[in-house]
Formats: structure tokens, sequence, C-alpha cells
């Protein structure tokens, strides 16, 4: 058998890739590997959103290189947004590696990695009409564990001027409803409990249906809630335009739903929104929070905020800063804006890079504030917990609450893919502790 050896950076897409390439490779002889050293093949499924993950990329590479040179018939392949952005580019600052494929070809790596095995360069960065989701259906799947990405849609419409994802991902597609229902399935019988839906701009889903009409996120959810076996949905990431009346109505509706949604708004000011192309405002936004709350008043929302992007003044900023206090975020994930090459904000006046880390280090301090506040406040409640793999400590399980928060118990009856009623003990600086109820 052969190993191969997959680095995933970026978003959970690019985990859901990286399983999808590993089978298949699995169909030329691959196992995977947690050793680069013991590895026939290594990818890097890269990320492209920012700069710095660009760079760690080509820093990746560099490393490389001495362990390309004592294994010479090592196979070093690029996958991802960086492959599919800078395709060229890699293999001639990197002359080392065999093999680039973008994130819309990657069941092309059979051909491409035989083609690398007879010393060819090969490089794949098409958007090619076939699906690539049919052509892995017949791949060998193995036993799971309790949760699980599944992509029921790629790409983005939506050309905000700091992005690179339609870019690199290309148009908004969406999965057939059939073949969504029939993944989700496949993985339930493997073990899966919780499912989480995965797309760049996941609520604009609009698959085919097998009645032939073009069904939203919502009723795929709501059909996916009467799947036997599993019990958690999730989704993620979402765009506030695209969060229509039946997907917050499904919040209230359907039990499998868990009561957490990830809603990025990057920023707080109407006239940074406008400039960012994000089409929505402030207000708006606020009211679509009200209205979800309203369906779901225990529900968990997180956040996108970028700091620092061009032209932001300290108003701009501020205004950021109230909304953040307005909606009370349970978490958030916040980065200095970071320039890409071939978007409208690259050419636009930059923020001082002091200025943008100040405002930055004041955000994340807002919010480690309040989901600080929002964890404390689960001590003496009880929640469910989908228990998934052992703690640090000994006979200690991990898991995680409907609310995304990552929970520990010791506890026999706490098995890995178990649910279980827990009452929330303590918080601290990252998890709650518990016990079984």
């Amino acid at each position: 058998m052969k190993k191969l050896y997959i680095r995933t950076y970026g978003c959970q897409m690019n985990v859901y890739d990286s399983e999808r390439m590993a089978e298949a490779l699995g169909g030329r002889g691959y196992v995977t590997t947690d050793s680069p050293e013991d590895a026939d093949m290594i990818l890097l499924n890269t990320c492209h959103i920012r700069e710095k993950a660009a760079e760690k990329v080509y820093s990746e590479l560099g490393r490389l290189k001495a362990l390309k040179a004592g294994k010479p018939d090592l196979k070093i392949g690029v996958a991802g947004c960086v492959a599919q952005a800078e395709g060229e580019e890699i293999m001639r600052r990197q002359p080392m590696v065999d093999l680039v494929v973008g994130p819309q070809s990657y069941h092309r790596l059979p051909e491409l990695e035989a083609k690398a095995g007879q010393g060819e360069k090969a490089l794949d960065t098409d958007f090619p009409v076939e699906d690539k989701f049919e052509i892995l259906k017949s791949r060998p799947k193995a036993k799971r564990g309790p949760t699980a990405f599944l992509t029921v849609q790629e790409g983005c419409d939506k050309f905000c001027a700091f992005c690179v994802v339609p870019y690199t991902r290309g148009a908004e597609v969406s999965r057939p409803v059939t073949r969504v229902l029939d993944e989700a399935r496949d993985l339930v019988e493997r073990g899966v409990r919780e499912i989480t839906l995965l797309g760049q701009n996941v609520n604009a889903y609009h698959g085919a249906g097998p009645d032939g009409a073009d069904w939203s996120l919502a009723r795929l959810i709501r059909e996916l809630d009467r799947i036997d076996g599993l019990a958690r949905i999730r989704f993620t990431t979402s765009h506030p335009n695209d969060m229509s009346d039946d997907l917050i109505a499904a919040h209230g509706d359907c039990a499998k739903l868990m009561p957490y949604l990830h809603l990025p708004v990057q920023s707080g000011s109407d006239r940074i929104l406008k400039r960012m192309n994000r089409s929505h405002d402030r207000d708006s936004y606020l009211r679509l929070i009200e209205r979800i709350r309203a369906a779901r008043p225990d529900i968990l929302i997180s956040g996108d905020f970028i700091v620092g992007f061009p032209e932001e003044t300290d108003r701009d900023f501020e205004d950021t800063m109230d909304l953040i206090r307005e909606v009370r975020y349970g978490q958030a994930f916040s980065f200095k804006y970071s320039t890409r090459p071939g978007t409208p904000a690259a050419e636009r006046a930059q923020v001082d890079p002091d200025v943008a880390s100040e405002r930055l280090a004041r955000l994340q301090a807002l919010i480690t504030e309040q989901q600080r506040a929002i964890q404390d406040a689960m001590v003496g409640r009880e929640v469910g917990v989908l228990f998934e793999k052992p703690g640090r400590m000994a006979g200690q399980m991990v898991g995680k609450s409907d609310h995304l928060h990552a929970v520990h118990v010791t506890d026999p009856r706490a098995e890995i893919g178990s649910i279980a009623r827990v009452r929330i003990t303590q918080s601290g600086p990252n998890s709650l502790a518990g016990e079984i109820v």
C-alpha cells in the first residue's frame, strides 16, 4: 500500500474536500498517514482567502524540499483555492511540485497521480462540466466518526469586494436533492449522527428536487430531519441576504436543526458595508437577527468581522463595536483585512497596519467578553451533548453541545457517538464541564 499525507488549510469545505481526495486516491492504492515522512504522496489542500494562508503554502513547500531531496520518488501536490488561483505560478516557484489540482477537479486526481508517476507535471485547474461528487460516490467508504461535513453548494455570486471565492470556486452551484439525501443516508449508515451542510453561501442552496422543482435549503433540511438515525443538523456559511422566511421558520420547527447559526456581517458600518458590496445594511442585519431569535429564542449567533478594511475610519470601527454589543455574539471569527490581488478592494487606500492591529485587539477583547458571559450563563443549565472523542484526562470524554460549545465529562456512560443530557457545572476559557443527568 502507498501512503498519502494530506495537510488541510482553511475552511470546513476544505476538510470535506480532503476526505474526498483521500477516497479518490484510495482507488490508486493509497491509505492515509499522519506522518509526511512516511508518505509516498503529500497533498497540501490550500486556502486563498487571506494573504498569510497563501504564503504558508509556499513556506511549507520550501520545508518539504529536503524531504523530497532524500526521497526522490515522493510525489508532492497542491490542491484547493491557491492551486486554482496560482497553478502555473506554483509550478514556476517550486519545480519540485508534481501536480496541481483545483477544487473543482479533484475527482481527476487518480489520472493526475498516474501522470505524475510517469515523471510528467500534472496541472488541472479547469471548471469541468461533469459532477465530481457523482464520479466519487462509487469510491470505497470507511466507517465514520459521529460528525461529518456534507457539501451541498459551492461557489458564490455575491462578489464581495474583498473576496476571491467567486474566482477560485466559481459561480454558485447546488447539488441535486437526491444525491445529497443519498450521501446523508450513507453517512448515517456509517456511524454519523450529526451532519453539517456546507457551502460558500449555503443558504443560497437551490438544488433540483425529485419533483422537478428547485428546493430551498429549508426544504432540504426538513427532508433530512426525517432520516432515522440522524440526530443533528447544522449548516454553514450563510449570507444575510439569503436568510429566507422558510429557513428562519425551520429553526423553530425542526427539532434536529441545532440552535446555532453562523451569520457573517463583516462590518457594522453602512458606509463600509456598501464599499464591501455586501448588499445589506446594518439595520437589515439587526432586524434579521431579531426575527431569527423570535423563531428560536435560545439560538447562539456566530459571526465574521474584517477589521481595517480600506478607508475604514474610527467612526466606522465604532459602528462595528456598537453592532457587536447589540447582537451579543456567542462566537466570532475576526481578522485584519488582507489584500487579495484582483479584487476591487485591493486598489483602494489601505488602513495603517498598526491602526488595524489595535482595532482588532479591541474587537477580539469584546467578543471574548461576550463569549465568556454566554458560556458562564450556561452553568446550571442542561444541554444535549454528542460525545466525539476522549479528553485529556483519564476517563474524560469530550463532545459538542447543541450550541457547539465543547463540553467534557468524566463518566463511563459517555461513549463516542452517544448523546446525553448534561448539566453544566463549570465554565472555562474555551470549554464547559458537566455531569450526565
